[in-house]
């Protein structure tokens, strides 16, 4: 799938880090370090704008090494882009960890994947066929 970019920011163009990637790693275009206090968030440009094509989104996710060394995230993990969107991209970033955080110009702040969607049509109805899980949610399954 084709997608247009523009890349306004002082880095290349984002490009998979290995033939099985389905991110594409996204870098802070900002021209010096911002520091995330704890349980702060800071919202961080790419540089980059895109074009999607009609019936995909691109997704914006977490890295999982700020995640899991520096208790750094995407706020709203993951962020939609949707087709229509033409503005910059850019990520939120939260800190929740319990020290300062320091994004320095260029790093890898986030992954973008591209996916396919459908839209729904709703179909109202008056009840929902039964099933055996019913109502269970939030762990019903247990955790094994």
């Amino acid at each position: 799938m084709k997608v247009k970019i523009v890349n306004k920011s002082a880095y290349p163009t984002p490009e998979y880090a290995t033939p099985l990637s389905a991110g594409l790693d996204l870098k802070a275009n900002i021209g010096e370090p911002v520091t995330i206090q704890p349980l702060a968030r800071v919202i961080v440009p790419t540089g980059l704008f895109i074009a999607l094509p009609e019936g995909t989104e691109a997704q914006v996710r977490p890295r999982s090494g700020l995640a899991a060394k520096y208790g750094v995230t995407v706020l709203n993990s993951p962020g939609t882009i949707d087709a229509d969107y033409r503005g910059e991209v850019k990520v939120i970033l939260v800190n929740l960890s319990n020290e300062p955080f320091i994004v320095n110009p260029g790093e890898r702040i986030a992954q973008l994947v591209v996916a396919r969607f459908e839209q729904v049509k709703w179909d109202e109805v008056d009840v929902l066929d039964e099933t055996g899980r019913g109502e269970g949610g939030f762990g019903s399954t247990g955790r094994k």
